[in-house]
């Protein structure tokens, strides 16, 4: 009888041979069924259907438990039978409606790989896990029988659902062979060092071996741990399985196959695919291949981890539920909704935020100020309203640093996601930038940037989200030398009668201490001066978005460029949150154009108080210098408490 692994949601589901009884859990009572076909899932969907508890949605700082669990299933002692699914339970309850994952194994086959992701993926995705016996000899063709069995059935489900297939290594090639005759069914791969570049691969000469006169004992025992290679000390212990000679003879020739199929398919493929390689892999040639399998398939994306090994999945630094989001694949429907289908961020990818590591923040020293409804000025958040829709319109720094440390205040102190509004153009950086705009770009996306459109403010407003709005754009991202703090805003804009429409409160926000960070050496002005620049900044700009096209004034020109700064022994960031504007009841008054475009002064007006009262202040901040700060956090070891002046 085949293996049968229980699934929290209250399902079960095995494959089973030819003629194969197999008892089924269905909500507490068993019962059997009978399938005359080799390889068929025989599921119960009810468990599925029933989840009526589960959770509608994350809240910020969820726990996802990425990288506590670090114990596998003991799928090897009662090793019988043929391939089958399991649900790790260390998977729990996913939210509503969530899609469904299948994980495809690498040549090791025991399914036991998420190891270190089986919490997080289990909040957000159905995961179901293959597990291939040591003694199961099913063919590749057997094997892609049954996961597309598994497909056909989800899909026959929930044909309005994505199926998300994460395929390592062997598990790869398994998925791209199964998405090949399939382009109906709604598929999403992630490739994790797929071994399609097998060929060309450290393991391609263990075929000659392992079939020739070479070695002539009757078994050969391979620690699982020394056939992935390249896994980290503290993830050794995990991979104690030991592969007896026949199955990675069998193995082996079963990847051979595997490759060489599903490389003649590729041309086939239309799912979308995401590619996780990693540049230390020395078993497979993983970041080349990745970048040719870029080239080959109609539609998709890599990701390179640059330190990591083969065993990609068991290594730290490498976060799949966190790929996935900041490369906008996730998704419950046909088609991605940037609003519904947001997670916000964990407690994982806040703790490891670049702008949460002690040294960023000591360097920045942001102390943050904001204004209660009866005008009163106090350290901290305080003054932002505990419920939505909030509208909070400021002023830009040079580069737009300003906005990681706000999304990250917000999040450490309101437990808020603030949703960011970038430039369009920002969201389109593809694998060419990617050591130099994607690790902000991620930032961005996983914790809640959205590109600026009025449709996506509207969409924002009327959700009931907390907003920051630069009405100056590029233009003021890019400033000139001594352009410091001067606002660039057009004539009207239209976020006032949006934001009166839902009653939202608008907060105007003044920012200051760009000029203790960073020093501005050649800027756009420079740059036109010279002919080098001038044309690697025309060929950057050639064909890009100009948002304020039309407009007049200065906020009509906003090229993208490299602006050369040079870090400061640095000050301090302020930020002052001016009193909050009430717009909520004033719906009746919405088409007034007068009193609109005096809200629209009144908020400019107040901003630019905001940054005047900060440049004054900051003069009395004892803190001002980073050496007291140091010496502050040597003393008390509190960075969340450094003094300020008084305001």
């Amino acid at each position: 009888m085949a293996l049968i692994a229980s699934n929290p949601s209250g399902f079960v589901k095995s494959v089973c041979g030819e003629d194969s009884w197999v008892s089924v859990k269905i909500n507490g009572a068993s019962s059997s069924c009978k399938r005359k076909k080799t390889f068929v899932a025989c599921y119960d969907y009810g468990g599925k259907k029933s989840s009526q508890n589960a959770p509608e949605k994350l809240q910020p700082l969820w726990d996802d438990g990425y990288g506590r669990n670090r114990k596998t299933m003991d799928l090897i002692k009662s090793d019988g039978g043929p391939p089958r699914w399991f649900c790790p339970v260390a998977c729990g309850m996913p939210l509503k409606d969530s899609p469904v994952l299948l994980y495809l194994p690498g040549i090791e086959g025991t399914g036991t790989g998420l190891v270190l992701h089986e919490k997080s993926l289990g909040k957000v995705f159905h995961v179901q896990c293959l597990h291939i016996t040591f003694h199961d000899r099913t063919p590749f063709e057997g094997l892609i029988r049954v996961v597309e069995e598994s497909v056909k059935i989800e899909h026959n489900l929930s044909p309005n659902k994505p199926i998300y297939l994460l395929g390592e290594s062997f598990g790869g090639t398994l998925a791209l062979a199964v998405a090949a005759p399939n382009p109906t069914i709604d598929l999403i791969l992630i490739l994790a060092n797929p071994a399609t570049s097998y060929e060309r691969s450290s393991l391609y000469p263990l075929v000659g071996l392992l079939m020739g006169d070479y070695v002539k004992m009757e078994m050969v025992n391979i620690h699982i741990g020394q056939l992935l290679g390249n896994l980290n000390g503290d993830m050794s212990h995990m991979m104690t399985t030991i592969i007896p000679k026949d199955t990675l003879k069998w193995r082996i020739k079963l990847l051979e196959s595997a490759a060489a199929y599903a490389n003649s398919r590729l041309h086939a493929i239309t799912a979308q695919v995401l590619v996780l390689a990693s540049g230390k892999d020395n078993l497979l040639p993983s970041k080349n291949e990745a970048h040719r399998l870029s080239g080959l398939l109609k539609c998709c994306n890599i990701r390179v981890f640059e330190e990591n090994g083969h065993a990609i999945l068991l290594e730290s630094g490498v976060n799949v539920l966190s790929t996935i989001k900041a490369s906008q694949m996730y998704r419950c429907c046909s088609k991605f909704d940037i609003f519904r289908d947001f997670l916000p961020p964990s407690m994982t990818e806040f703790k490891t935020l670049p702008m949460e590591a002690w040294w960023f923040r000591l360097y920045m020293g942001a102390t943050m100020f904001s204004t209660m409804e009866d005008g009163k000025i106090v350290k901290g958040l305080a003054g932002i309203p505990d419920e939505g829709p909030v509208l909070i319109v400021g002023n830009h720094m040079l580069w737009g640093f300003d906005y990681f440390v706000l999304v990250s205040e917000f999040i450490r102190e309101k437990k808020i996601v603030l949703h960011g509004l970038a430039h369009p153009e920002i969201f389109q950086l593809g694998v060419k930038y990617e050591h130099i705009m994607m690790p902000c770009v991620d930032i961005m996306k996983l914790f809640g940037g959205i590109p600026v459109s009025g449709r996506n403010l509207f969409k924002l407003l009327e959700r009931k989200s907390y907003t920051l709005l630069y009405p100056g754009g590029a233009r003021e991202v890019f400033h000139r030398k001594g352009e410091g703090y001067k606002l660039f805003w057009p004539d009207k804009q239209e976020f006032v009668r949006m934001a009166v429409k839902f009653g939202a409160t608008i907060i105007p926000l003044g920012f200051v201490g760009e000029d203790d960070i960073l020093e501005l050496i050649i800027d756009y002005n420079d740059m036109k001066r010279i002919p080098f620049f001038d044309q690697l900044m025309n060929e950057f700009n050639e064909g890009r978005i100009n948002l304020m096209e039309g407009m007049s004034g200065e906020i009509a020109k906003q090229p993208f460029h490299t602006p050369v700064v040079l870090p400061k022994l640095p000050g301090r960031l302020y930020f002052m949150f001016g009193k909050p504007i009430q717009t909520k009841g004033k719906e009746n008054i919405l088409n007034d154009k007068d009193y609109l475009q005096e809200l629209y002064m009144q908020i400019k007006c107040d901003v630019e108080k905001n940054v005047t009262y900060l440049l004054k202040k900051r003069e009395g901040d004892p803190y001002r210098s980073i050496v007291q700060r140091l010496l502050w956090e040597m003393k008390y070891g509190d960075l969340d408490r450094i003094p300020s002046f008084d305001p």
